[in-house]
Parts: C-alpha cells; sequence; structure tokens
C-alpha cells in the first residue's frame, strides 16, 4: 500500500455537481524552497486553509498558505525570519491556459505546484530585520578594500609632492574611450 500524496486531491465527488465544495486544512512539509534573498527553512511546514469548489468547466481553489521563512537582513546581515501568508484565487480547468490556469487531469487536484509557486513569489526579496535598521554601523564595521592602504601608500610615494598632495589619477580605463568623442549640446 503506498503513502497518499498530501497535496494531490481527489475531486470525483465535487465534479459530479457544480457548486458543491470541499475544505482542506492541513500541515505539509515543503522542501527546496528558496530564492537568493530568503528560503523556507527544509521540512517546515505549509499551513494550506483552502476550499475548492466544483465549477463547469473544473475547480477553484481559493484560500491562504502560511509558511515560515529566513533570511538576511538586506542592511545588516543578521538572521531574519518571519511568516508569508499567501491568498489563494485559481482555477484548475481540463484545458488549462498556460500562465492562466492549471491542469485538471481527470478527477485529481495536484496542489503542489500551486502551492509551490504561491510561496516562491510570496518570499521577500530585500529582507528587513527592522524597519529602522541602519545596518552596520561604520565605526565599528568600517568598509574597506583589501590592498587599498598599500595602493594609496605606493601613488604617494610614486606621484605625491613632498607634502603629501593628492595622488595623480587613475589610468583612463579604455572600454570608456569611446564616451571621450561624445559632444552634449554647444561644447565644441
Amino acid at each position: 500500500m503506498s503513502r497518499r500524496d498530501p497535496l494531490v486531491e481527489h475531486v470525483a465527488e465535487l465534479r459530479r455537481r457544480t457548486g458543491t465544495r470541499k475544505d482542506v486544512r492541513r500541515r505539509v512539509p515543503v522542501h527546496g524552497l528558496a530564492i537568493s534573498t530568503a528560503a523556507v527553512p527544509d521540512g517546515a511546514e505549509a499551513e494550506l486553509d483552502l476550499v475548492l469548489e466544483s465549477i463547469p468547466e473544473g475547480i477553484t481553489v481559493t484560500g491562504s498558505i502560511r509558511v515560515p521563512w529566513r533570511g538576511e537582513c538586506r542592511r545588516c546581515l543578521r538572521d531574519v525570519s518571519g511568516t508569508s501568508q499567501v491568498a489563494v484565487r485559481e482555477i484548475f480547468e481540463t484545458r488549462p491556459v498556460e500562465g492562466e490556469t492549471w491542469p485538471l487531469e481527470g478527477d485529481v487536484v495536484d496542489l503542489e505546484p500551486l502551492v509551490r509557486e504561491s510561496v516562491l513569489l510570496d518570499l521577500p526579496l530585500a529582507p528587513l530585520c527592522d524597519a529602522t535598521c541602519a545596518g552596520p554601523a561604520p565605526d565599528a564595521l568600517p568598509v574597506t578594500v583589501e590592498g587599498a592602504a598599500e595602493g594609496r601608500d605606493a601613488a604617494r610615494g610614486a606621484g605625491a609632492g613632498p607634502a603629501g598632495d593628492a595622488p595623480p589619477d587613475p589610468p583612463h580605463d579604455p572600454r570608456w574611450a569611446a564616451l571621450d568623442q561624445l559632444r552634449l549640446g554647444d561644447d565644441r
């Protein structure tokens, strides 16, 4: 005997009478849901609170999906977590329109692609630990470029005057050479 997939719903009874409803309330583990800035922890449970309703050409799915997520604050890089709650209003039909409706194969509705896509689209693209987060403290965490101090010292010795004048301009980047020929306005 095989285990039943918790995201597959059999809807034969619903399809017999238009307008018939079925509540789907359950918690299911999800895996591999991540974008570059946030992720659902592997094995975390998605909480489904959905209503399936029969329509002439298929099934509507309405309700919500709640799932926890983790990421890094875009300003201070501290760990941050939250809960995503996604509102769902979708249609499953026998002849789906790509990008608009989902496939209804026989008398089975597979909710997994819907859950995965809805959660991924709702994960925060740039999470913040707090709305007032100012980022790292410049005095405590200065931003430096490796080797920059040595480069400045070498430039001072090579081209700067004895009084510590500013170093010479860096060499011109050849990728921008075409812009040197550009004349704007009345510059002649």
